[in-house]
């Protein structure tokens, strides 16, 4: 495997560390895709609570 198509998901410093190893290991990549799912308005908060 020469070329690679990477898809990352998600936030943390265990994808920047993925990514450096895939260059590191020779392989070029085509394209870098970031799929981490964005809220596009949420979910309803839930009601306050009445005493």
């Amino acid at each position: 495997m020469q070329r690679a198509e990477v898809m990352i998901k998600g936030p943390g410093l265990g994808r920047d560390a993925a990514l450096r190893a895939i260059r590191r290991s020779g392989i070029l990549l085509n394209f870098v895709r970031d799929v981490t799912p964005m809220p596009h308005n949420g979910c309803r908060p839930p009601e306050k609570r009445r005493v």
